[in-house]
């Protein structure tokens, strides 16, 4: 599929600066490959270094034939839409790329492998993240007996940084020369690192098997970090449960974005209670899932984007006062407070 040199342009149209464009942030942040451009002509001049906290020297384009004369050989479809859909509007931008030769990347529940299938050249190739590789065993609480920390990222609602905590995580484990894993459970980890379950594609009879057997899989790793999905607190959301499930996780960090008090829409409705609540909700059900461990939830990763640095620094004060925990902005202040709480 995606080779390591391959010209990567992602698909961001008006969703640069929204928690619809986590599929083209992750892929920014994290994706080893050369990318060439940022297509959204709302933003089209910028360059994603002045525009996002991501160190990334990408230039922000309004059309995908500028991307292609950038040298683009991969479209990535960037966009999180609402139901993993994708819109009519995007249609004529895939089009586009797979006339001029373009692979496609496409972390939407939607297949285009199938749609596209009489377009393709010879080396073309669409590559839809979300379908299972796999009819996993039923689950049976099977990693408790590896011998190892597994460490999942739990949050208070969607977009909140879970993936992005557990890859922070372990990339300071590898080089602090622990041997560790990391599972991608959604379409940014796997497209980011090229394997993983699509969690949210699975039957829900499969979920936790499937967790469960990529867990199994990594049982030689001393750490192994189960990237997190959806949050307990959310009523469209029903991720955490098979993720605590099959992976028996020995350890929680908490995530959640410092300026919500609510959940995001359409369950804008919906508190988020107090911190202690969420922790103690998590733990109770971790440890209700054949857990012969003591799973704790040892540190919460604050996601503060949105705050000026004395603000932030002083929400990290109130919730480190507040929980008796370590707590950090791992962009911010980078890993390693919460690191040392897993040690």
């Amino acid at each position: 599929m995606l080779h390591s040199s391959s010209k990567v342009a992602i698909f961001m149209e008006g969703h640069l600066f929204t928690d619809y464009g986590k599929m083209g942030h992750g892929v920014l942040r994290y994706l080893p490959n050369p990318i060439v451009a940022v297509i959204d002509s709302e933003n089209s001049g910028k360059n994603i270094k002045d525009c996002l906290a991501i160190d990334s020297d990408v230039p922000v384009v309004d059309h995908i034939d500028i991307a292609i004369s950038n040298g683009a050989e991969v479209l990535i479809l960037g966009i999180a839409s609402s139901g993993g859909k994708i819109p009519e509007s995007w249609f004529s931008v895939i089009d586009r790329a797979i006339l001029k030769g373009l692979s496609i990347i496409n972390g939407l529940h939607d297949e285009l492998a199938i749609k596209y299938k009489n377009s393709l050249s010879k080396n073309q190739w669409i590559w839809d993240v979300r379908i299972p590789q796999f009819i996993p065993q039923i689950a049976a609480a099977r990693a408790i007996k590896t011998n190892n920390k597994r460490i999942l990222c739990v949050g208070t609602d969607m977009a909140c940084g879970k993936m992005t905590t557990s890859l922070e995580l372990f990339k300071w484990a590898k080089e602090n020369k622990i041997k560790s894993s990391f599972i991608a459970t959604g379409q940014i980890g796997i497209t980011v690192t090229g394997k993983g379950i699509p969690l949210d594609a699975y039957k829900v009879d499969h979920a936790c098997g499937a967790v469960e057997k990529m867990v199994l899989e990594e049982s030689e790793s001393d750490w192994v970090f189960i990237e997190g999905q959806g949050s307990l607190l959310h009523p469209g959301s029903t991720a955490t449960l098979p993720l605590m499930r099959g992976s028996c996780a020995t350890h929680l960090i908490l995530c959640h974005k410092a300026d919500m008090t609510n959940l995001g829409p359409p369950a804008e409705h919906i508190k988020i209670p107090n911190l202690n609540t969420v922790i103690k909700l998590n733990e109770s059900l971790a440890n209700a899932c054949g857990n012969s461990t003591k799973t704790k939830v040892v540190g919460i990763s604050l996601n503060t984007v949105d705050l000026d640095s004395q603000a932030a620094q002083k929400a990290i004060d109130f919730w480190q006062a507040e929980t008796n925990l370590p707590v950090t902005d791992i962009i911010r202040f980078g890993p390693e407070k919460l690191a040392l709480a897993i040690k």
